[in-house]
């Protein structure tokens, strides 16, 4: 059975829209080992992240440096409720709207790691349903003050720390899991 590991960049307030935020404070060598070490199996999307994804992702090849090689390579397996063609996007197949029933098979079918980046309508109903195994939050030392926000007003999600790993850059990743 695979594992599903979300990563995010995130604010202190907890704001995890548009990224762009984070260029200022860099992106340490020691940060992309632990994004790789995310990225094994097959990787699973929302629309909004997948549409951002592709032009991206797909303009760079299969260059293992860059990261093409696992993005463009991979499968990818988009959720959503509008999309039927995935873009011509190379290894993409749509599942349809949110089912965790079939997210829950997705899982089975694979035996590593289902990366999963930004999507964050997709990682709170992940996180709500108890199928996210890692939660990889890469914590930046700035306070946004407004934005879409990973956590809102909704059901309590009951975490476990795995791991903290602090950087030169002042960002900090913080790994949880399901509680124990």
């Amino acid at each position: 059975m695979g594992t599903i590991d979300v990563h995010e960049f995130i604010s202190l307030d907890g704001v995890v829209e548009d990224p762009s935020w984070t260029a200022e404070y860099g992106f340490t060598e020691a940060m992309g080992n632990a994004i790789g070490n995310l990225c094994d199996q097959a990787i699973l999307l929302g629309r909004t992240t997948y549409e951002a994804f592709h032009p991206a992702w797909s303009a760079r090849g299969h260059d293992v440096e860059s990261g093409g090689a696992f993005f463009n390579g991979s499968p990818k397996h988009v959720v959503t409720s509008t999309l039927d063609d995935p873009l011509e996007w190379e290894n993409s197949t749509v599942l349809g709207s949110y089912d965790p029933k079939r997210i829950q098979d997705l899982k089975d079918s694979v035996d590593g790691g289902i990366y999963v980046s930004g999507s964050v309508t997709l990682v709170r109903a992940l996180l709500a349903d108890g199928l996210v195994d890692t939660l990889n939050l890469f914590v930046y030392p700035v306070a946004l003050g407004s934005g879409l926000k990973l956590f809102t007003d909704g059901p309590q999600v009951p975490l476990r720390l795995i791991e903290t790993e602090p950087y030169d850059n002042g960002v900090v990743r913080m790994t949880y899991g399901p509680p124990v």
